[in-house]
């Protein structure tokens, strides 16, 4: 994400904003699982198809109620402050943290929590 926003930036002259609050969801001990989708013991499996019954991560990793108060923590200290000065924003992310994003923007319930589908180098506006 950082080297994305760095190429997409180069350039011009506005800052990018590195911030530990935008990292990738952490999936602690689950990190790099293959074949989650197909393994239904998996809490991994349950994140993606019933995000609101994710409660139970692995190991050293987050809940999705702990990436949404993270990620809205930056929504209300950096973005929002900076859209009230009438500047745009570009958050650069990987796909549950860029869903965290728009889920806390929209007041999405976590059920819903996947439905922006964001894609992989897609770029979504939202107002």
């Amino acid at each position: 994400a950082k080297e994305t926003a760095e190429i997409l930036l180069k350039g011009r002259d506005i800052p990018i904003i590195y911030d530990d609050s935008l990292k990738e969801m952490s999936f602690g001990e689950a990190e790099g699982l293959e074949n989650c989708f197909d393994r239904p013991e998996t809490p991994i499996r349950k994140f993606f198809f019933e995000p609101e019954n994710y409660t139970d991560p692995p190991e050293g990793g987050e809940t999705l109620d702990e990436l949404c108060a993270r990620t809205l923590g930056f929504l209300d200290e950096v973005v929002f402050p900076q859209l009230e000065k009438g500047k745009d924003v570009l958050i650069v992310g990987h796909g549950a943290m860029n869903s965290s994003i728009i889920s806390n923007i929209k007041k999405l319930p976590r059920r819903e929590f996947w439905s922006t589908r964001i894609r992989n180098c897609e770029l979504i506006r939202v107002e």
